[in-house]
């Protein structure tokens, strides 16, 4: 057994009673209804997940697919301050296409499935309540919904007025007394949303920020996340966090091949703060960033700046503009610019086309766009273009963006000050599937790679980030913490390849992943998953977490 301690396993007995675990000891006593022989398998903490966007999904679909299965009995959703509530019903439209745009939904899904049965950000969390949920769920109020409900369609174009400010504090205020975990928000140029403007958190001035994070530390607690653009100062995230007296959670800190000190430079800034007792925390990721995409909706280059005039086209208008030389020229040169940060980096060698759509091109598949271009004498940028254009923006490549150094990756999971993070499950759905980040750290990075022990690994997983976020009674397999646990195979944990299903509203398809090594899955004493994947007869046995430890 794991405790999540991140000491040594030992083996020992665990009596659960009415979702609570009663007593943890050698040859327990206890007479049971049910008793689980896993000799052999390991238990330990159900997997917290701190950084999800189900902030949708959850409204109709309440097995919040895949996590589950992958062992995830937490979720914490709003990340990057990229919620629907609160949300005006004149607003729902707006909302929709700004998540369809910077967070890879289709718009069909959205407008089909989310339930609008609430307004402000207490009916949303009094809805989710209602409609129940088969894991544990707690909630950032977000800064892009926050700012759209008082400014309107002025709130990704101006800064606020005091005035606005202030009305936005009310609401951040409202929020954290229903029980919101945090504020959430984003300064991330590669976020934006509908037709490429910026999503409305990026136009805030620093006096906003700081006037949102002092309302939400206003009643002694609340984690501010916050995905930082390289223009964004550690400097003042400190502020952030001393101001308030609340802890500065930092996203997304992944490691760049072409500016590899950068995300370490930002990991010091972080160790200084905390050596100062400022608490502060880097969200880092054990997964190498890849992810499929076509140049009809090419998230990974949305945040350069000369990809703008693409940005909102129709399709027609879309080909003509990625047909244009001038337009083409100014993408190849800002990307032989150094950067602090963004998704692609020019590694054309790490982009393959993974579907075409003409028997003339089927021998593309598989093979990686600098090869093929070298072939053709003409310059990658070109021939991907020259290649999806053919297919009227069809083609389907993928990605390796980030985090794909083993040596650095290992530093940053093994950093004091790091939080193992950023599956971004329930977003991007038709891109990437990192909602198994748990299985792969303790199967790949524990297990065969040996960075970290497996007791390590687990307590990175669990009782690391209940302490930051303030979770009780999780994350620990003690006596009177809840039931969340997960049973699995040390030998063989891990997750499997990535397919497509079609379960989305309307058929449309996503990304799945399947669970390896893992034999079952409670929240709260309930039975959610086996070694068959979710149980789709499981009790929606999951609380909608409002109460936090200060």
């Amino acid at each position: 057994m794991y405790d999540g301690s991140g000491n040594d396993p030992t083996r020992q007995d665990v009596a659960v009673r009415q979702g609570r675990i009663v007593a943890v000891g050698h040859h327990l006593s206890f007479t049971a209804s049910r008793e689980i022989d896993a000799s052999g398998l390991a238990l330990m903490p159900g997997i917290i997940d701190s950084h999800t966007h189900f902030d949708a999904q959850i409204t109709w679909d309440a097995y919040v697919r895949p996590s589950p299965a992958m062992g995830v009995t937490t979720a914490v959703i709003g990340n990057c301050g990229f919620t629907i509530a609160p949300c005006r019903p004149d607003d729902r439209e707006l909302t929709m296409r700004h998540l369809t745009q910077v967070e890879g939904m289709s718009l069909d899904v959205l407008q089909q499935g989310i339930d609008w049965d609430f307004e402000t950000f207490p009916e949303y969390l009094a809805m989710l309540r209602r409609k129940g949920c088969v894991i544990n769920v707690a909630a950032y109020i977000g800064h892009s919904s926050v700012r759209t409900w008082v400014m309107g369609d002025q709130a990704n174009k101006r800064t606020a007025t005091e005035q606005e400010i202030q009305a936005m504090a009310d609401i951040v205020r409202e929020a954290m007394a229903a029980g919101a975990v945090g504020f959430a928000t984003s300064t991330s140029p590669a976020h934006n949303g509908e037709g490429g403007l910026p999503m409305p958190s990026r136009l805030a001035s620093d006096a906003e920020m700081m006037q949102l994070t002092l309302a939400m530390g206003s009643q002694g607690g609340g984690v501010y996340m916050v995905t930082k653009g390289g223009q964004m100062p550690m400097a003042f995230l400190q502020s952030l966090s001393q101001a308030s007296g609340r802890p500065v959670m930092v996203a997304a800190l992944l490691h760049n091949s072409t500016n590899p000190q950068a995300v370490f430079n930002d990991l010091q800034a972080i160790s200084d703060a905390n050596a100062q007792h400022i608490p502060l925390v880097g969200q880092v990721s054990c997964c190498p960033l890849t992810m499929d995409f076509t140049f009809a909706s090419a998230y990974p280059v949305e945040g350069l700046a000369s990809w703008k005039p693409a940005m909102g086209l129709g399709h027609d208008a879309l080909k003509t503009c990625l047909r244009d030389p001038a337009f083409r020229q100014a993408v190849k040169q800002e990307l032989l610019q150094a950067t602090t940060f963004r998704l692609f980096n020019n590694e054309w060698d790490k982009v393959h086309v993974v579907q075409t759509f003409q028997p003339a091109h089927l021998a593309y598949e598989q093979h990686n766009i600098a090869e093929l271009a070298a072939q053709q004498g003409v310059d990658p940028l070109d021939f991907a273009l020259d290649l999806a254009l053919a297919e009227d923006l069809q083609t389907v490549f993928t990605a390796q963006l980030l985090n794909s150094d083993t040596e650095a990756v290992a530093k940053l999971l093994t950093h004091p000050h790091s939080l193992v993070s950023l599956s971004d499950a329930g977003a991007h759905l038709t891109f990437f599937n990192d909602a198994g980040f748990g299985l792969h750290l303790l199967g790949h990075w524990a297990r065969d790679l040996g960075i970290m022990s497996m007791s390590q690994a687990v307590h990175k997983l669990t009782a690391q980030p209940a302490r930051i976020l303030g979770l009780k009674d999780r994350g620990w397999i003690r006596e009177n913490h809840a039931a969340d646990l997960l049973l699995f195979d040390p030998k063989t944990v891990g997750r499997g390849p990535k397919h497509r299903v079609f379960d989305l509203p309307g058929g449309a398809p996503r990304l799945n992943t399947l669970a390896n090594g893992v034999h079952a899955v409670w929240v709260n004493g309930h039975l959610v998953a086996d070694q068959n994947g979710l149980r789709e007869s499981a009790d929606l046995a999951g609380e909608i977490l409002t109460d936090f430890a200060h």
